[in-house]
């Protein structure tokens, strides 16, 4: 008979919450020429803006916990004469933080306003995507390498754009984070040259040796600011096979500053294809390594893919959480206008898409991913589960002292129904479900009650269920 375990008792860490990201300036060379706006709210009226921020952030919705959002390479001209290099000096006027990034500040805005309406709140972490042209050796936008006499400059272009968006704009930024999949050294000719990859997105490398020097002195940098209370995260590899294996991990905690500085571990969590071979995994030997050193370091996953949009989507959250042991998830970008995107869009499901003609759809990737973000809200814990059949799984999310209901998640990768026992230990005796599958959109269930401490489900093919304490 297949069993399942959901163990309330068992906390095996807190839980920071599920996040959205709304991307609008990603590849374009020159935005003031050739603008760029993926996210697509610019095509909608008022009224269909507002309704999917109800959508993502009213009570009904979504409800995140956090937000991702990029610093693209236009904000700061190369500076003329007059311009003061002290890394501890910010000219406000030195930078234009607002002609590039319109749509995903109402985004934020909006959905800071619906969620505190709500009783609830925001953290964010902002992402350099990459810095301007004149930053890097090769004098343009994507160049591959750092002017090393300009290390500071980066550094200054992004606390700049921290300190905008929480005092100009009162955003809760928490954490500022180096680099956007700048670990992928592969996707630069060894010249720099960017002519014939148009279709990718910013970035610049970062070596590992470079990420633990900016964690080392950026700190200093920021409490200069008033951001003490800004942390710092070690910019986001691909995944989190790269995150140790390329020796981002090492670096760090062999620099007795940037493990002393680090202030939170972040990746993506993608699973991808490599050259001619199958790379990656969601391990958690580099988080591993951290914590052997920084114990209270928590770890996000920053960027995912929505895969097919379907109940294998949930089962890579579930490897995040489990396998690479982190606190938190904000899948890729939650609203998308992928004609946008140069060359095909590489990761195209979201939970939200919207056309040139200005219209709008709900993808079912949303409702699948309502099962687990609605489940896990910020403050509660990681809960221990196990299934003995390999086409099912659990997500368990305990209280932990919040006002938010135990919660589960059943999530059954099986091409048929798959009868379960599900034990319950530590929670309460009856449920409410919800679910989504191919044919069903986040559906409510009723009431399901305990007995023997036991929760008699038939799980349908490819479907997720969640399950809150009543």
């Amino acid at each position: 008979m297949r069993t399942a375990q959901v163990d309330f008792t068992k906390k095996l860490r807190d839980w920071d919450g599920f996040g959205v990201n709304y991307v609008e300036a990603a590849q374009t060379r020159d935005y003031f020429t050739e603008p760029q706006e993926y996210g697509g709210f610019s095509t909608l009226t008022e009224a269909q803006r507002q309704e999917i921020i109800e959508l993502i952030f009213g009570p009904d919705g979504l409800k995140p916990g956090l937000v991702k959002m990029f610093l693209d390479p236009f904000h700061q001209p190369e500076p003329g004469p007059g311009y003061r290099y002290d890394r501890h000096v910010i000219d406000p006027a030195a930078y234009d933080h607002a002609s590039t990034t319109q749509w995903m500040r109402y985004f934020v805005r909006e959905g800071l306003n619906k969620t505190r309406a709500r009783g609830d709140d925001l953290q964010i972490i902002t992402t350099l995507y990459g810095p301007p042209a004149w930053m890097t050796r090769q004098k343009f936008v994507r160049g591959r390498d750092l002017d090393p006499e300009l290390k500071y400059e980066v550094a200054k272009y992004l606390i700049a754009w921290a300190k905008y968006l929480r005092e100009v704009e009162g955003f809760p930024v928490r954490y500022v984070s180096l680099h956007n999949e700048g670990e992928d050294w592969q996707r630069w000719p060894l010249d720099g040259s960017t002519w014939d990859a148009l279709s990718h997105d910013y970035n610049m490398y970062w070596p590992p040796e470079q990420v633990a020097d900016f964690i080392g002195f950026m700190r200093e940098m920021l409490d200069q600011q008033g951001m003490q209370d800004v942390g710092i995260a070690p910019g986001e590899p691909s995944n989190w096979y790269r995150f140790f294996e390329y020796g981002y991990a090492d670096a760090i905690v062999e620099d007795a500053q940037a493990i002393a500085n680090i202030g939170l571990i972040t990746s993506h969590g993608f699973f991808g294809r490599g050259i001619g071979r199958w790379y990656g995994d969601w391990r958690s030997v580099g988080i591993d390594t951290l914590r052997e050193r920084r114990p209270d370091l928590h770890a996000w996953v920053t960027s995912t893919s929505w895969s097919r949009m379907d109940a294998a989507f949930v089962w890579e959250i579930h490897n995040n959480i489990y396998s690479a042991k982190v606190n938190a998830i904000i899948p890729w970008a939650t609203v998308q206008r992928s004609s946008q995107w140069v060359g095909g869009d590489p990761n195209p499901g979201t939970a939200i898409r919207i056309d040139d003609s200005g219209r709008f759809i709900v993808e079912k990737g949303y409702y699948f991913f309502k099962q687990v973000c609605r489940a896990g809200q910020p403050g509660m814990a990681v809960a221990h589960v196990r299934s003995n059949d390999p086409e099912v799984t659990l997500i368990g999310f305990g209280s932990n002292g919040t006002k938010n209901p135990d919660a589960f998640i059943v999530i059954s990768l099986a091409q048929e129904s798959v009868a379960l026992s599900i034990r319950v230990v530590g929670g309460a005796s009856r449920f409410t479900a919800h679910r989504s599958s191919e044919t069903e959109r986040y559906i409510a269930l009723g009431e399901f009650e305990l007995k023997d401490d036991a929760l008699n489900y038939c799980a349908p093919a490819m479907s997720v269920t969640t399950f809150f304490a009543a």
